[in-house]
C-alpha cells in the first residue's frame, strides 16, 4: 500500500479512541494508553503530520439547518479532460448543498451527495449549477430516504474486546 505509515499498538489505541471521540484530552488518552500525556501529545502531532489524522470536524444535523432532503446525484462530464474536470469538481464544491463528491469509474463520472432545502431547491440546484455546464452530459437524480453510518476504521483491539488484538 502506497503511503502508508507504521504504527504500533500505542498509535493504534490512540486512534482508536480518537475516532470515537475526536475531543478526548491528551490526559484522558494518556490514562487509556497506558503512557504520559506527553506522549500522546507528541504521537497525536506525529499521526497529524504523517496524514493519519486527516482534522477533527463538527457534523452537523442538515434538516435542523433546512436542508431536510438529501439526494445523490450522478453526473456524466463531457469530455471528459482534465482542463474541464478541474474547474467543475472545484465549483461542485464551492456550492453549500455539497457534501461529498465522489470521482467514479463507470458510466457515470461523478457521484454529488447534496442537501437541500425541498424538491424546488433541488430542482433549482440541478439545472442551475449542473445541466447548464456545457462540460455536464447527464445528471440522475436520487433521494436520500435515510442514512446510517457505519463503525469506525479501526474496530476494537485486544484490550476493547477484539480476541487476537488485530484490525
Amino acid at each position: 500500500m502506497t503511503g502508508s505509515v507504521v504504527l504500533d499498538t500505542v498509535d493504534l489505541r490512540i486512534l482508536r479512541l480518537l475516532q470515537n471521540d475526536a475531543r478526548a484530552t491528551y490526559r484522558e488518552l494518556a490514562e487509556a494508553t497506558g503512557v504520559a500525556a506527553s506522549t500522546c501529545l507528541d504521537r497525536v502531532a506525529r499521526l497529524r503530520r504523517s496524514g493519519v489524522i486527516l482534522g477533527h470536524r463538527l457534523e452537523l444535523d442538515p434538516a435542523k439547518l433546512g436542508r431536510g432532503l438529501q439526494a445523490l446525484l450522478s453526473v456524466q462530464v463531457r469530455p471528459h479532460r482534465r482542463e474541464l474536470v478541474g474547474p467543475f469538481v472545484d465549483r461542485i464544491r464551492a456550492l453549500p448543498e455539497s457534501r461529498a463528491v465522489f470521482h467514479l469509474t463507470g458510466p457515470d463520472d461523478y457521484l454529488v451527495h447534496v442537501a437541500v432545502a425541498d424538491m424546488t431547491d433541488l430542482q433549482r440546484l440541478v439545472l442551475d449549477e449542473f445541466t447548464s455546464r456545457r462540460e455536464v452530459a447527464r445528471v440522475e437524480t436520487r433521494l436520500i430516504f435515510q442514512q446510517w453510518e457505519c463503525g469506525p476504521m479501526l474496530p476494537p483491539g485486544e484490550a476493547e474486546g477484539a480476541p487476537d488484538g488485530r484490525w
